[in-house]
């Protein structure tokens, strides 16, 4: 615990008042009087007294009645899990009436309103011992009972401070025999209110499921000193030394007998837990040696029971903290944790106290023995952010879609049957299917937006699964523009490629077989392979009209597919590097008309094999075919770019290049250059 915040408050008796705030780890010890206590004379080094001239904390012996407790009251808990204990004792003969000056300066000053002798007591216990009380008048108590239950649908209570609540099934409640008296945990009921007729009372001193018991205090809108306390969670075995303090508290300023015993459900009990501490573990988790008697005197000091243990081998199943130091005949404790201490239940929370306590601002800060080593780097997972951060770079918008698709996508792509991987126990009819491709998603995407926006730019980076040993699942790279973007993809794809350093890449013009073309996803006049090393890659194109027409969308649709597993085995981060020439460029266009078998990588590389070194690049920027060419013809149009690396080239230079390319390319049979 560390008191963060300490107010002191001057109170108009003239006393004082410390407002320390308490973390909520330590609520279950420290939010009592006590708890403070212990831990003040734990960092001081002062002893904790128990008792005061005015009756402290330890109950003292008084007369009792002889007749028992269970004569007057009986107590039945319907749910164990919901109250854990339920503890309650009986004074007879009390006469109620206004507290001592002591008493009501006291509660004054920590902010409560003093009320009569006996619920002041209760809660003057309360900020003493951490133990929320309450007291009953047992004349008021029907059929002499106390039942701990969930309130029934519509019940109502009204409280002590003539507040009504409707309860349900949620509520946890105290009962009688016929109806709710308090709600459990939070606030006592009017009904068997202490009054100035009272002459017995019966003191409940329980502990409540700390869930439950947040839960009602939320839905009521509730919050009381009380249900702090219990939702932070409270020892168990307070009750009885908290019952014990109050009824003689009682005795002692309003009289009576107490009956003999006490009522008491209370059917798992807790017992201090056993932590083994390890000495060489201290000093390797805090980095200093602190003596042996001192960690003994620290854990003593905050009432941990301490007994020596030295292993003579590591036991089976015993803490990885020991086993770290197995090898060594280790100094161990067998330390007993107070059932109080709710926040200790590990070594190490047992070294946090020694090293707090100790004072952390004794341990030199040093660096670290051992060097931190980098964990290996996924190049899965780190090409797939390069690329995805590239195409967002080029105005491209990510989708993340379900890895399924329905029959309507399988239809209109044209799967035969056992080509799907078909779901066992499908969501809904539209998620029957595992992907096969991106594609069908991504459209229907654009379908989802096209009546919003004509600008669609998205692409996803995903697994798609084919039902064959050979493929399996793998990872796909899709995008779609819509409208006539073919070569804004392509410049896109050429800038993924180049970004990812992969050169040498071209674009060789797809045609499907006339068995496949009824099946293509790809425009038949429309679509290139994307090819690097000799080895195709992906493909890039427009959609064909058949796919198109299963959704309502309108226009041209463009998009690429790239294999991204082939993709990420070429990349590199490794870059060519070519030196700008200072000298500028020169663009020519040219246009050549072939047959349509012709594929333009043999165009291109007719081209640079006659420009040599003076072409920097070639750009295809064009394929036509249509009715005004000639049968079984097409056009190919490129924009060629001339830079020389030592000098500016003058145009008869570029003509002569020009013209150069020109005979090479009519020499080839049925080539036309376009003029």
């Amino acid at each position: 615990m560390h008191f963060a915040e300490v107010e002191e408050v001057k109170r108009a008796q003239g006393d004082f008042a410390l407002d320390i705030d308490v973390r909520p780890n330590r609520a279950g010890d420290c939010f009592s009087h006590l708890g403070i206590a212990r831990e003040i004379a734990a960092i001081t080094g002062f002893k904790l007294k128990t008792e005061s001239r005015n009756g402290g904390t330890r109950a003292k012996k008084r007369t009792k009645s002889s007749s028992p407790a269970k004569d007057f009251i009986q107590v039945e808990v319907k749910d164990k899990n919901a109250c854990p204990r339920y503890s309650a004792r009986v004074v007879n003969f009390i006469k109620v009436g206004p507290s001592p000056k002591w008493l009501r300066d006291r509660l004054s000053v920590c902010g409560l309103r003093p009320i009569n002798n006996i619920v002041d007591i209760a809660n003057y216990v309360m900020l003493e011992t951490g133990q929320p009380l309450h007291a009953f008048d047992g004349g008021k108590m029907e059929g002499g009972k106390i039942i701990v239950r969930y309130a029934k649908y519509r019940e109502k209570i009204v409280t002590l401070d003539e507040q009504r609540f409707d309860l349900d099934s949620d509520i946890l409640v105290i009962a009688d025999a016929e109806k709710p008296v308090a709600i459990a945990g939070i606030k006592g009921g009017k009904l068997p209110e202490i009054d100035k007729k009272t002459k017995t009372v019966i003191i409940e001193s329980a502990n409540f499921n700390s869930q439950i018991i947040r839960q009602g205090s939320k839905k009521l809108n509730l919050k009381t000193d009380a249900s702090l306390r219990f939702e932070h969670g409270i020892d168990p075995n307070l009750t009885e030394p908290a019952l014990d303090r109050a009824a003689s508290l009682i005795q002692k300023v309003a009289g009576g007998k107490i009956a003999r015993g006490l009522v008491d459900v209370y059917p798992k009990k807790v017992f201090p837990k056993i932590i083994r501490l390890n000495l060489d573990y201290v000093e390797s988790l805090l980095g200093i040696k602190i003596p042996e008697k001192e960690i003994r005197d620290i854990l003593e000091s905050l009432d941990f029971k301490i007994k020596n243990r030295v292993p003579p081998q590591r036991d089976e199943g015993e803490e990885e903290a020991e086993v770290l130091f197995a090898h060594k005949k280790s100094k161990i404790l067998d330390v007993g944790v107070p059932t109080r201490r709710l926040d200790v239940s590990l070594p190490e929370d047992l070294i946090e106290e020694v090293g707090r306590i100790y004072g952390y601002d004794k341990i030199e800060a040093v660096f670290p023995t051992s060097s931190l080593v980098p964990s290996k780097r996924n190049l899965d997972v780190f090409w797939k952010d390069v690329a995805k951060d590239i195409l967002k770079e080029a105005g491209f918008t990510e989708v993340y879609n379900y890895s399924f698709f329905g029959e309507r996508e399988a239809k209109s792509f044209g799967y035969k049957e056992g080509e799907l991987i078909e779901v066992n126990n499908p969501l809904s009819q539209e998620q029957k299917n595992l992907r096969t491709s991106l594609i069908p998603n991504l459209l229907k995407n654009v379908e989802k937006n096209f009546k919003r926006t004509k600008e669609i730019s998205i692409f996803e980076l995903g697994k798609i699964f084919k039902n064959q040993k050979t493929e399996g699942e793998k990872n796909m790279l899709s995008g779609v523009l819509l409208g006539d973007m073919f070569f804004r993809a392509k410049g896109v794809i050429d800038s993924l490629l180049n970004k990812l350093g992969i050169s040498d890449v071209w674009y060789d013009e797809y045609k499907p077989t006339p068995e496949d073309s009824k099946l293509s996803i790809w425009h038949p006049q429309k679509c290139a392979e994307i090819k690097t090393d000799g080895k195709e890659i992906g493909f890039l194109g427009e959609v064909s009209p058949r796919i198109i027409n299963n959704f309502d969308i309108q226009g041209k649709v463009v998009l690429f597919d790239i294999d991204f597993e082939k993709l990420s085995e070429l990349a590199s981060e490794e870059h060519e590097y070519r030196p700008i020439s200072r000298f500028p460029s020169a663009v020519r266009d040219i246009a050549v008309l072939v047959p349509r078998f012709i594929k333009v990588e043999e165009v291109l590389n007719k081209i640079y094999d006659s420009g040599g070194d003076l072409i920097r690049d070639v750009d295809l920027f064009d394929i036509y075919e249509g009715e005004e060419l000639p049968q079984g013809k097409k056009n190919l149009a490129f924009h060629i770019i001339f830079q020389s690396k030592t000098g500016t080239l003058s145009s008869e230079e570029i003509d002569g290049i020009q013209n150069k390319i020109i005979k090479i390319l009519e020499l080839m049979p049925e080539w036309q250059v376009r003029k």
